[in-house]
Parts: structure tokens; C-alpha cells; sequence
């Protein structure tokens, strides 16, 4: 109604709006582009490779396979890999998916690169002066937007972190990275491959660990399978990032040399290596047409079975042929370990599925565990994989806690609402604008790219009880009409009127306290700006459904009640029953009529003694404020999410073997602090793990003799912060040779320390590397 007489009022208003909308569509279908379907924008990218004359199965087998797991690695967002071999060329196509976030916080986008470099047997002190310090100088002199950079060097890789300020475009970023990283090869130590440049999300943390185990299988194929069958089939699942396993024993073809027959034959090591290099190649031979057919030629230059390795010839010795099979065994084996994973004292891999943002982490994990079934069906029975540390049930209790608590509110608000009214029917009004209010702000955080949140949701819990401010003071003053004597769709108009400026000014001053989170940058900003964005986007959804919603629903909801009052009033029965919420309703009136009169007793009495109630508030005040020293302060409040995550050093130098044993000391002692109900597994991640790996996690491993110890706890059980505190105090006394602090286990402080392995980061800076260390 109130539109109709703004448009009397502003004619010309309205008829330039009709003008300016029949300009700018002209201009539109001049300018868009005509086509018999809409763009269908199919987001897929095809990767080809030419090896001319190579025969599709050598295509397929050499090429594909390796390429296709390749990408499963650091290719994020897959849906699927379609791939087809052809004689000389094959085409593989991934296929991306988008997806829908719920998380437990928002979204914190932090700009970071990851430049990773491996120079296998290189020490950490080489790898930081031969590569680290010019690839370093390089990025700065040619990355713009550089915020600063972070590397880390171990033996034979180097993770070069760079963090870019807030707004760059990442894309760009590693365009640049990568132009320069190609161009430092050269002036690097010889035989060095060009880096690995992946993005990094710093607020991306292990959603659910897959442990693999088995009674029968050894561990490289533990490995194998983790690497090769369950990894590059999870990255299907939208959302999902899979790093390389951690654990096992990564398998190769192990050449095992005997020296004495090697060197009895005047032979070398270099002999047997160059044997196989120059016999077991790949020589495309093309294809040979005989009569009216084509055939495929395969050339009989690389074995297909292990061990004709053996067989390979070496060379003419005293009119025989000597092969590698006369001084040396070819058979499966796998590299020296350098990463132990253990599950309850028993040797395992460890996959880490990661959620890279673009799904929730429950769909994340539902669809890891609802496509496990199926991995597993095409591998051997005796492999077991069991989900732990799943973050999702966190999340989900998480969630499902802010949404229960806003039911709550908004129980009690609509039982305050009938003691005060009187009336269901008004009751139901006042709450049917509450659930629209906020599915209205969850489309609007949804078209803004949002996701479900515990700050969002917590806006919209907080938002609950103002949400039925507009309806309340609509229906109370419709009533006040009615009361007038008035029909109700006149009652409806003039309260409405009465209420619109008024209701719409107390709107807008709730919502523009909410305003100024929004110009909030950093990571305050990505958390509290959701907040913000639901709660104001909640009520003003509110005041609208009040101006349109709440009045249709008193016109046929109150229409019996005002038929019910009119023929009281008609026939002077005063003393008719009223409903039963009718006479609750007095009941509940008349106590709180009684409750305030009391009450201007007490402030007739407090304006009577200024002083001694200033006095009394004072007093309270300063008591408060010693409280104060004993109150936590925190960027984010602490949840216990029943699981602990400690790292163990033990003596530098220890190798990995040894540090095995240290940690089962460690881990039978856990066992004795925690009880067995409440103890659902222990896991044990010892050594350096894959470069990758290392780029994806907060992990400070730096060797063979540290690792980390994670403990997951059932439901119910002890505070999580107690056992953490007793583990703490203790494991530095029962193992005084070792290094123990804790690290952030719950996906929410992972979070929140953006990468970093601890809330707090102390840099020491110097000219001297090793009077830094020292110190």
C-alpha cells in the first residue's frame, strides 16, 4: 500500500525508472550474444602427449598412467580422468566439479605458493646455500606482491613457502613463480629437475585419516596400493585433496650386486647400470603393413617380466655372455625408509584427505567413506581401511549445536510471545517469520559465495530473538486496533502505517552496528564478516515479511478471534470464558502487573538513594575487574575435539629404527595415562615424509629421529585438556633424553594458525646461521 502512494506522491520518479529500464534492456539485447542454447561452461582440460610411433598399450602404460597419477597428486577439484591411447598420441581429459561449502569457520583465503625442490642426498645446509638462497633472491627480484617468504631444507628437498598479500591473484602469482623458477635451473646445481609449484591453502587441514593396514601384505605394497589405487581414486570426490601416503615403503626395483662375482670378472658397478639403461628402452618402431592389413611392430627392448631383468647381457667374457643375472639379483623391493607410520604399535600407511574449500567438509568425508566400498572391491581382501580423526563429527556437532541453541531461542520466544499476547494464532505469525527470515539470509550468504558456518549460524542464533521485534510490534498493534473497535483490514492498514517508519529506523540502527565488521580486513574479517552478512541480511528480511507476510496472516489467521470479540461486544457478555491461552495469558498478566509494581518500588527506592546505588555499582565494578587477570584470552574460544596431537624428538642423529622404539616407550606410556575405554587409537608418524606431504601440512619433522604422536579419544571421556596437561608434565620427566610439546589437533586451531605449527611464531634473524641456532 505504501509503494501505490509513494508512486502518487512521485510520478515522475517512477515513469524515469521505467524509462532507464526500457534503455538499458534495448541495450541489452543489442549487446548479448544470440545462440540456440545458453553457454554451457563444462569445466574440463585435456592434456596431450605425441611419442611418435609408440603403440597405444606402450602409450597407455609409459605415458598415461604415470601422468594420470601424476595430477591425482596436486590437481585439486577432479571429478573424474577420461584418457585415450592412440599409436603416437594420447589425449587425457580431467573433468572438475564445483561444490557447496559447510564448514566449521569461514573461509580464510591466504595467498600462498609452494615451491618445492628435491635433489636426492643433497644435506639440508647444501640445499639451503646451492638452492634455497638464489631461487629466493630470484622470486623477489621478478613475484610481485611477495608479503614475505618462509623455506624449510632437509636432506635432498627444500619447501619454499611464498606468502602473497591479501588480493593478489594467486593465479597470476604462480604464473610468475614458475616463469622464474625455469629460468634459476640453470644457475642451480647440475642435474637439479625444475620445482613443483602447487597452491597452498593454509587454512586447509586433514579432514579424516584413511589408515591402511594388513595381516599379510608387507608394507611397500601397503604403499603401492595407498599411492597408486586408493589415493587416485578419492581425488574424485568433489572438494577432496589427497596427498601422497604417509607410512610403508615406497617400492622400486632393487639391482642387489655381489661384489666378489662383480669383481672377479673385472666388472664395475657402472657396467650393470649401463647395461640396463641402454637395454631396457623404449624404441617406438611405428607399424608394418602386410597385405591388406596394419599391424602394431613392438621392438623386444624393454623386458615385461620382473625378472628377465636378470637376463639382460652385459657383455662377451671369455667367449660367454655374461648377464645381470651372473652378478647381481634384480627383484621387487623398496627405497631405504625414511617414514615409519604406526597404528597401536603395528606398522601401516596413512592417506591424509585434505578439503581444499570448495566442498564441505561432510561431503568430503561422506563421500570418501560412501566410495571406500568400492576402491576396496577391486583390491585384496586382506587390506583393511579404517577412517580416524574424522574431523566431520566435530563439525557436525559443531553445527548441530548452534542450530539447537537457536531452536531453543526461538522456543522461548514464541512461549513468551503467547504468555504475553494471549492468542496461538498470533503466536504462530510472530514465529513463522523467523524460519523465512533466515532461509532468506542463507540464500543471500549463498549468492554471496558463503558457506554454513558456526559464525554464520551463530549470527542467525543471534539474530533469533530481534528477528521477532517487527512481527511482534505489527500483531501487538494490529490487537491495540482491534481493541478500537475497528474492522480488522482497516485494524491491519492503520497499524501497519503506525508502525512502518518507526519499525524500519530500529531496524536499520541494529544493523548498522553490524556495518563497520564488514570494512574488517585479514582474518578477522573472513571470520566476523559472515556474521555480520547474516545477521543484517536476517533482519531486514524480517522487516519486509512484516510489511507483507505478517499482514496477510492477521487478515485470515485473527479474522475468527475478531468475529469472536465483535459478538461479545454485541451482546454485552462480559462475562463469557475466554480461550484457554486467553486465561493463561491474565494469569501470566496479572503476575507480571504485580512483579512491576514491586519493581517501582525498588526504583523509588534507588532514586532515593543515589548515592548508595552508585556506591554499591562501583563496588561491584572494581571486584570485576580483578577477575580480570584470571579470565583466558584467546583469538578463538577452545574446543575439546577428543584428540591430542604431540611431537617427540628424540636424540638428534637417532635413525629411524631406533626412533621406533622411543616412541612405543612413549605411546605404552599414553596407554597407562589414558584409560583403554576412552582410548580409540594411537597413531605414530615418524621420519620425513614425501616433499609434497611436507607442503601440505604444518608437520616441523626435519629427520629420522622426530615425529608426531596422534591420540583419538572415545566419546564419552575426560577432558581432553587435562590429559594434554599430565602428558606435558610428565613424558619430559619418564624420558628425559627426548624433546615433547603439543600442537594443534581439532581442525578449528589448525585453522586458525593458518599453516603455522603453533599459535605463535618466533623468528630469530642474524648474519650468522649457526650463532642463530645456538641461540
Amino acid at each position: 500500500m505504501w509503494i501505490v502512494r509513494l508512486a502518487l506522491r512521485r510520478p515522475y520518479t517512477f515513469v524515469v525508472l521505467a524509462l532507464l529500464i526500457a534503455v538499458l534492456g534495448i541495450v541489452s539485447v543489442v549487446s548479448m550474444p544470440i545462440d540456440i542454447f545458453p553457454a554451457i561452461n563444462l569445466p574440463v582440460v585435456n592434456v596431450i602427449w605425441n611419442y611418435s610411433g609408440l603403440s597405444p598399450t606402450e602409450m597407455q602404460d609409459r605415458i598415461v598412467t604415470t601422468s594420470e597419477r601424476a595430477f591425482t597428486t596436486t590437481v585439486s577439484g577432479i571429478e573424474h580422468i577420461e584418457s585415450v591411447s592412440l599409436r603416437g598420441v594420447a589425449v587425457t581429459r580431467l573433468y572438475f566439479h564445483p561444490g557447496v561449502p559447510i564448514e566449521a569457520v569461514p573461509a580464510i583465503n591466504i595467498p600462498v605458493v609452494n615451491v618445492i625442490w628435491n635433489y636426492s642426498g643433497l644435506s639440508p645446509t647444501e640445499m639451503q646455500d646451492r638452492i634455497v638462497t638464489t631461487s629466493e633472491r630470484a622470486f623477489t627480484t621478478t613475484v610481485s606482491g611477495i608479503e614475505h617468504i618462509e623455506s624449510v631444507s632437509l636432506r635432498g628437498v627444500a619447501v619454499t613457502r611464498l606468502y602473497f598479500h591479501p588480493g593478489v591473484p594467486i593465479e597470476a602469482a604462480i604464473a610468475q613463480v614458475n616463469a622464474q623458477a625455469q629460468q634459476i635451473v640453470r644457475a642451480l646445481p647440475p642435474g637439479i629437475f625444475p620445482p613443483l609449484i602447487i597452491q597452498y591453502n593454509a587454512a586447509s587441514v586433514p579432514v579424516v585419516l584413511a589408515s591402511l593396514s594388513s595381516d599379510v601384505l608387507p608394507e611397500q605394497q601397503l604403499n603401492d596400493f595407498g599411492n597408486n589405487f586408493i589415493r587416485t581414486q578419492l581425488v574424485t570426490v568433489p572438494g577432496a585433496a589427497v596427498p601422497l601416503p604417509y607410512g610403508g615403503k615406497v617400492r622400486v626395483v632393487n639391482v642387489d650386486i655381489d661384489p666378489d662375482a662383480l669383481y672377479a670378472r673385472g666388472l664395475s658397478p657402472q657396467d650393470v647400470s649401463n647395461a640396463i639403461l641402454t637395454q631396457n628402452v623404449i624404441l617406438p618402431a611405428g607399424t608394418a603393413k602386410i597385405g591388406t592389413r596394419e599391424y602394431d611392430v613392438a621392438t623386444n627392448s624393454s623386458p615385461e617380466v620382473l625378472n628377465d631383468l636378470n637376463k639382460i647381457p652385459i657383455r662377451y667374457l671369455n667367449g660367454s655372455l655374461l648377464s645381470v643375472g651372473d652378478v647381481a639379483f634384480v627383484h621387487d623391493g623398496f627405497n631405504p625408509q625414511t617414514n615409519l607410520v604406526r597404528r597401536d604399535g603395528r606398522h601401516s600407511a596413512l592417506l591424509p584427505i585434505l578439503s581444499n574449500g570448495s566442498a564441505s567438509t561432510l561431503s568430503v568425508v561422506s563421500g570418501a567413506r560412501q566410495l571406500m566400498p568400492k576402491i576396496l572391491a577391486g583390491l585384496p581382501p586382506s587390506l583393511k581401511v579404517d577412517f580416524l580423526f574424522d574431523q566431520s563429527l566435530f563439525v557436525r556437532a559443531a553445527i548441530m549445536g548452534v542450530v539447537r541453541e537457536g531452536a531453543i531461542a526461538a522456543a522461548l520466544t514464541g512461549l513468551m510471545i503467547l504468555l504475553f499476547l494471549g492468542s496461538w494464532r498470533s503466536t504462530l505469525i510472530v514465529i513463522t517469520s523467523i524460519p523465512l527470515s533466515i532461509l532468506t539470509s542463507i540464500i543471500m550468504l549463498k549468492i554471496l559465495h558463503q558457506s554454513l558456518n558456526v559464525m554464520t549460524l551463530g549470527g542467525m542464533a543471534l539474530a533469533v530473538g530481534i528477528l521477532v521485534d517487527d512481527a511482534t510490534v505489527e500483531i501487538e498493534n494490529n490487537h491495540r486496533q482491534l481493541e478500537l473497535g475497528k474492522p480488522l483490514r482497516q485494524a491491519i492498514l492503520d497499524g501497519a502505517a503506525e508502525v512502518a517508519t518507526p519499525a524500519f529506523v530500529a531496524t536499520l540502527s541494529i544493523c548498522i552496528v553490524f556495518v563497520p565488521i564488514l570494512f574488517l580486513g585479514g582474518v578477522g574479517g573472513a571470520l566476523f564478516a559472515p556474521l555480520a552478512m547474516s545477521v543484517v541480511f536476517a533482519m531486514l528480511a524480517s522487516y519486509f515479511l512484516s510489511r507483507t507476510l505478517v499482514p496477510t496472516m492477521v487478515l485470515y489467521l485473527l479474522a475468527p478471534e475478531a468475529r469472536a470479540r465483535e459478538s461479545r461486544e454485541a451482546a454485552h457478555d462480559t462475562a463469557k470464558r475466554r480461550s484457554l491461552f486467553g486465561r493463561i495469558s491474565d494469569g501470566f498478566e496479572a503476575g507480571f502487573r504485580n512483579l512491576t509494581d514491586r519493581y517501582e518500588g525498588v526504583l523509588d527506592w534507588a532514586l532515593a538513594h543515589t548515592r548508595t546505588v552508585i556506591a554499591i555499582f562501583l563496588v561491584f565494578a572494581g571486584l570485576s575487574l580483578f577477575l580480570y587477570p584470571f579470565v583466558g584470552r584467546d583469538f578463538f574460544p577452545t574446543v575439546d575435539a577428543g584428540q591430542l596431537r604431540l611431537h617427540a624428538r628424540a636424540p638428534a642423529g637417532t635413525r629411524i629404527e631406533e626412533t621406533e622404539r622411543y616412541f612405543q616407550q612413549v605411546e605404552d606410556y599414553i596407554r597407562q595415562v589414558i584409560p583403554a575405554r576412552e582410548l580409540a587409537a594411537i597413531i605414530d608418524n615418524i621420519g620425513v615424509p614425501n616433499s609434497i606431504n611436507l607442503a601440505l601440512s604444518d608437520s616441523v619433522t626435519v629427520g629420522p629421529a622426530d615425529g608426531e604422536i596422534l591420540v583419538s579419544l572415545n566419546t564419552p571421556h575426560a577432558p581432553t585438556a587435562g590429559y594434554l596437561k599430565r602428558l606435558r608434565d610428565e613424558l619430559p620427566k619418564r624420558f628425559p633424553d627426548m624433546e615433547f610439546f603439543a600442537q594443534p589437533a581439532d581442525i578449528v586451531s589448525q585453522i586458525l594458525n593458518f599453516g603455522l605449527p603453533a599459535p605463535i611464531d618466533i623468528q630469530v634473524t642474524g648474519p650468522l646461521a649457526d650463532s642463530e641456532k645456538n641461540y
